[in-house]
């Protein structure tokens, strides 16, 4: 039950996005297309459960081992960025589409402070391994639920009459801040 409880609140309860606002550039960057947004949560999914694993393992056997605490930050990062670099090198070679339509966004990854947080709230919670991977593969479903919502919503608001200072990143902002307010309104169900 402790596993379905980490679940739900990593995905709606507790969302990176729209409960602790992280990873906020690529949700407001990507999420113009449901298929760009699907695209990106699916990467980002995918590098946030396996650095939830790999930084289990180093914090685990190397960092706490041999009491090595203060390399966390670096560690951490280190591990990011060498996953992001794998899944950029992945998506470009499979699917140069999405590589195209993902842009910049796609390194920035790298940057996205929601897969930090993801293995710094681990460690911090001090989460088991099965713990910190259900986390990690939760973090990322929310995460692309985020964007896919609002992918939907921007795709939407092409066809709608909207006054004109509202369009663009005004509108975008409004909404980001409904949709937090919807998920935060799970908040006193469940929270980890």
């Amino acid at each position: 039950m402790n596993l379905v409880l980490i679940f739900i609140a990593a995905a709606i309860t507790n969302n990176f996005v729209l409960t602790y606002f992280l990873g906020i550039c690529p949700f407001l960057g990507v999420s113009r297309k449901i298929e760009s947004a699907l695209g990106m949560g699916f990467a980002t999914t995918f590098v946030m459960t396996l650095a939830a694993v790999i930084t289990w393992l180093i914090n685990h056997f190397l960092l706490i081992r041999f009491n090595l605490p203060f390399l966390e930050y670096v560690s951490f990062i280190l591990v990011i960025a060498s996953l992001v670099q794998i899944v950029e090198m992945f998506i470009h070679k499979t699917s140069p589409d999405l590589y195209r339509a993902l842009g910049i966004y796609l390194p920035l990854i790298t940057t996205n402070c929601a897969i930090l947080g993801l293995a710094l709230f681990a460690s911090l919670r001090e989460y088991g391994f099965i713990e910190s991977v259900i986390f990690g593969f939760a973090a990322g479903v929310g995460f692309t639920l985020a964007l896919v919502i609002m992918g939907g919503i921007r795709e939407e608001l092409e066809f709608a009459d909207l006054p004109e200072p509202l369009k663009g990143a005004g509108i975008t902002l409004i909404i980001a801040g409904m949709l937090a307010l919807a998920f935060m309104g799970f908040s006193g169900l469940i929270s980890s």
